[in-house]
């Protein structure tokens, strides 16, 4: 296996050199496995296929947890197999259990460098600039050159939902691959984006917060008033409103106040207090 030149067996005493140091010029795919692991023999003929075809492109490098069990122990490895990604001297994706070859493609793609990511960077300094609509147009020439950067598609869809853009943005979620389509980041994305429609065309905030003090019934008005909340991040708030809305009635525009807590949660990345604590009220009220 180390014969290959993009695949290398890591011990602790190399793992610095081997995975941090070269994570800066290309990205290196840390392969967690052992011997015995069924699951972690099959992944292999995948993995050295894509080492080879990627011709030094990304770098492989093969932990056995057996005989490294500090490394293991470091990266709180549970099962494997486990793989880990690393740019730029950091793990930037974690992936668990045995994985199809165009899964590790599409993650791969990602974090390798292509042409059109000067295009990216340009386009993104425009849009930091509140050049939103020029840096738009930058990246859809830019996808039209290079339709496989999926990187692209996600900066699309960011840069379409700041400007209310929100069909240009959908467009481009739902262009990506089915495996980017369910990473955490792109389910994120898609969450503000239902967000983002139920605000479309909405009163500003504080006239929805008058609304709804003067006519507590008024669901349309928390509708789309958890939504302007949860686009400015406050969202306690938001799922305040749609609480309350189960609450009263939790049918309401086909359970428009369920999704819009799941997509909260989904935004938060499904975890911690609030997270946990808002979940529970709202199993209570689909009761």
């Amino acid at each position: 296996m180390s014969d290959h030149p993009n695949v290398v067996d890591v011990t602790l005493d190399t793992f610095e050199q081997v995975v941090i140091e070269n994570s800066r010029r290309v990205p290196v795919l840390v392969d967690f496995w052992a011997e015995w692991c069924g699951p972690c023999q099959m992944q292999l003929p995948v993995l050295l296929q894509l080492a080879e075809e990627y011709a030094g492109r990304f770098l492989l490098a093969k932990v056995d947890t057996e005989a490294e069990r500090g490394l293991a122990e470091y990266f709180q490895i549970r099962s494997i197999p486990t793989m880990k990604l690393f740019r730029d001297g950091q793990v930037v994706e974690e992936i668990l259990g045995a994985q199809p070859e165009s899964a590790l493609r599409a993650l791969l793609d990602r974090y390798l460098p292509r042409p059109s990511d000067a295009v990216r960077e340009q386009a993104l300094a425009r849009a930091e600039a509140g050049q939103g609509e020029e840096a738009l147009g930058m990246l859809q020439i830019a996808a039209a050159d290079d339709p496989d950067n999926s990187r692209i598609q996600l900066d699309i869809a960011r840069i379409a939902m700041r400007i209310g853009r929100l069909e240009e943005a959908r467009k481009a979620l739902a262009s990506l691959p089915l495996a980017i389509q369910e990473e955490d980041e792109t389910k994120r994305l898609f969450a503000q984006l239902e967000l983002a429609r139920a605000a479309e065309d909405a009163p500003d905030t504080s006239a929805l917060e008058q609304q709804v003090a003067d006519d507590g019934a008024n669901l349309q008005a928390r509708e789309q008033l958890a939504a302007r909340h949860a686009l400015a991040g406050d969202y306690e708030a938001a799922m305040q409103q749609y609480l309350e809305i189960l609450k009263r009635d939790k049918n309401y525009n086909e359970g428009i106040a369920r999704r819009g807590l799941i997509d909260i949660f989904e935004i938060l990345g499904n975890q911690g207090e609030l997270v946990s604590r808002y979940r529970r009220q709202m199993s209570n009220y689909l009761l």
